[in-house]
């Protein structure tokens, strides 16, 4: 039986992924506030490239532990004879995990180019627009995430 080391797996990248965006909204980035943007845009920069390149990997297992789980429970209630109903709030977390994963998209492969280009050019105001354009769509993620751990707690 697969699906209770899927949920395991699933459930670290969880807390890894609302983490680091915990960590880095709340705490680094009002950290680095107090320094001069030719600091703190390229310090930014490489802890968002860091971050970001785990991020990737985190979302993946995410995707694939998720897909998984279901096909697991699938599997089980085929070799019961049995109809497979989704729940609604996995259906939901499905949607939403899936909203998550495109707005990193979003954030990592077009915001963070902008950011990249900014930092090689050594345009200090273009880095804090991204920057800035990075932490709102981080915030919407973080938001949908605890949306989901919410839904999730209230189903259990």
């Amino acid at each position: 039986m697969l699906f209770a080391p899927l949920k395991y797996i699933h459930l670290l990248a969880v807390i890894v992924w609302l983490g680091g965006m915990v960590f880095s909204h709340f705490f680094l980035r009002p950290a680095v506030q107090t320094l001069e943007p030719s600091v703190r845009v390229p310090l930014m920069h490489a802890v968002l490239r860091r971050f970001f390149a785990a991020m990737l990997v985190t979302v993946l297992v995410l995707l694939l532990s998720g897909l998984g789980m279901v096909a697991s429970v699938y599997q089980m209630a085929a070799m019961a004879d049995l109809q497979f109903h989704m729940p609604l709030s996995w259906k939901v977390m499905a949607a939403l995990g899936l909203v998550m994963a495109a707005l990193f998209g979003h954030i990592r492969f077009a915001l963070f180019k902008r950011l990249d280009r900014a930092v090689q050019a050594a345009d200090w105001p273009a880095g804090g627009k991204a920057l800035a354009s990075i932490r709102f769509w981080v915030a919407a993620n973080l938001a949908i995430g605890v949306v989901i751990v919410t839904v999730l707690r209230l189903s259990a």
